[in-house]
């Protein structure tokens, strides 16, 4: 049956985040008190495709909780131009759901020959990324089975989000990741419904979608799912960036979808919701707040209360749902992409 294998994998991310958060601690904690003896002058973050997704996840959490400037690698410069970057005194994170992503290992590997603190996160313990880097976590998602990355998407943002917390020493943080799971139950427990929404926009060739701050990185990953299963232009925006001309293409029953978390950027993305509706566009809004979803012309509900920090962690499994439906009501398979792998292998 079309679908069955990432529908799956979409609802094992409970299980999946329960068995990181049980397993996987004592390496977190055993990571941040290295980096805590000697923190990083600044640190670098190289991935591809959905993993580069959590990786500017990363980047927001990294700059706002531990005040380190933080930047996303172009492997490229490793691999196609033999440049290697001055690295010594930074640590380099490598993500990588499979880990052998071969310009993802090269450049851990560089920047290890170059004096760089280096770290993988990668679902697989024995692959080449591991074996590059000082330090491994591991996200503990179990086999991935589908082409879209769903689980280990959601587990390396969970990876990331312990990491800051444990090195930050932020009690807070750390403790509301013990909900996660639970909130990624209650956010499969809306599928009928996102189903149901899913089904209204099978005809839909492009669309944008939004948010702000930590969920810039939803609004990414969601767009890149919308892409490589629904043959969907989707271009995903910050929305401070939409205000500063792209939004002269959102015309009278344009598509945009708006993930509108709790914290810092709600009350910009209500204004956005809002002038996007008097545009007249179709303004899809993934959120747990009521007024806001009313205000959009389909609504899909997220779950909460969940902290700002976290929230990226909850507010992507609406989407992917919808994504994987939206693939299905226009008659292509999600499990099987056109023209993808499961392992893209550039240098």
């Amino acid at each position: 049956m079309k679908g069955t294998l990432t529908i799956q994998e979409i609802r094992e991310q409970p299980k999946a985040l329960a068995r990181l958060l049980d397993r996987e601690w004592p390496a977190v904690e055993a990571a941040a008190a290295g980096l805590r003896r000697r923190l990083p002058a600044g640190v670098v973050l190289a991935a591809r495709g959905s993993s580069d997704n959590a990786a500017l996840y990363g980047h927001y959490l990294i700059e706002t909780v531990l005040r380190i400037p933080v930047s996303l690698a172009s492997p490229s410069v490793v691999t196609l131009y033999r440049r290697i970057p001055r690295l010594r005194g930074m640590l380099v994170i490598g993500l990588s759901q499979s880990g052998r992503s071969p310009d993802i290992v090269e450049y851990v590997r560089a920047a290890r020959k170059a004096g760089a603190r280096t770290m993988a996160i990668t679902n697989d313990g024995r692959s080449p990324l591991a074996g590059a880097a000082h330090t491994t976590l591991l996200l503990h998602a179990g086999p991935e089975r589908s082409v879209a990355a769903t689980k280990t998407y959601t587990a390396q943002l969970a990876i990331l989000s312990l990491l800051v917390g444990a090195v930050a020493g932020d009690r807070r943080l750390l403790d509301d990741h013990r909900a996660l799971p639970d909130l990624a139950e209650e956010a499969l427990a809306s599928e009928e419904t996102i189903e149901g929404a899913a089904a209204r926009y099978r005809r839909i060739e492009r669309c944008i979608v939004t948010s702000r701050g930590f969920n810039y990185a939803t609004a990414r990953e969601a767009a890149l799912k919308l892409k490589e299963t629904g043959y969907i232009a989707a271009e995903p925006l910050s929305s401070a960036d939409l205000l500063h001309g792209p939004i002269a293409v959102v015309e009278r029953h344009f598509p945009v979808i708006v993930a509108a978390p709790p914290g810092r950027a709600r009350v910009h993305l209500t204004k956005i919701t809002r002038d996007l509706t008097a545009r007249g566009a179709d303004v899809i809004v993934v959120s747990s707040d009521r007024a806001l979803r009313a205000l959009a012309r389909t609504a899909l509900p997220a779950p909460g209360p969940v902290g700002e920090a976290l929230s990226p962690h909850v507010y992507i499994i609406p989407l992917q749902l919808f994504a994987t439906h939206l693939a299905l009501a226009r008659g292509f398979n999600p499990d099987r992409p056109r023209g993808l792998r499961k392992v893209t292998r550039v240098l």
